[in-house]
């Protein structure tokens, strides 16, 4: 089985007045940063993501809040990981498939990625992708 996730824990920095954690690219986390992006106000009820990148990496944090993603390999290999600490990240390999749900009403979600956006990269439909995966 490849790699489904891997949880990542950053150095957090603080005195009193306050926390601070820097993610560095090919440091921090496992690859170049090439995209950032965030989500929130997100309804506790709604479930995004819903896919999978045929190119794409990504580290999720919620830097504020909380929020779970379930990811699978569509191959039986699945899990759901709680994310609610702003040190706290989850490396997501390529062409595995994620849903973030569960978002807490003050969820932020960070992403980061290793690609710049191309919509023909991204397999929307989950029957898609178990076909693909199974090839």
């Amino acid at each position: 089985m490849n790699e489904l996730y891997r949880l990542i824990y950053f150095k957090e920095l603080g005195d009193e007045r306050g926390n601070l954690i820097a993610i560095e690219g090919n440091r921090d986390i496992p690859f170049e940063i090439k995209r950032i992006f965030y989500m929130y106000g997100t309804d506790s009820t709604m479930v995004r993501g819903q896919h999978a990148n045929r190119n794409s990496q990504f580290v999720l944090v919620n830097v504020s809040g909380s929020s779970t993603i379930y990811i699978s390999d569509g191959l039986g290999n699945e899990a759901e990981v709680v994310l609610d600490k702003p040190r706290m990240g989850i490396f997501i390999p390529r062409m595995i498939w994620k849903e973030m749900k569960n978002f807490s009403s003050d969820s932020v979600i960070l992403c980061l990625t290793d690609t710049y956006y191309d919509d023909n990269e991204y397999i929307r439909n989950y029957d898609d992708y178990i076909r693909e995966m199974e090839k």
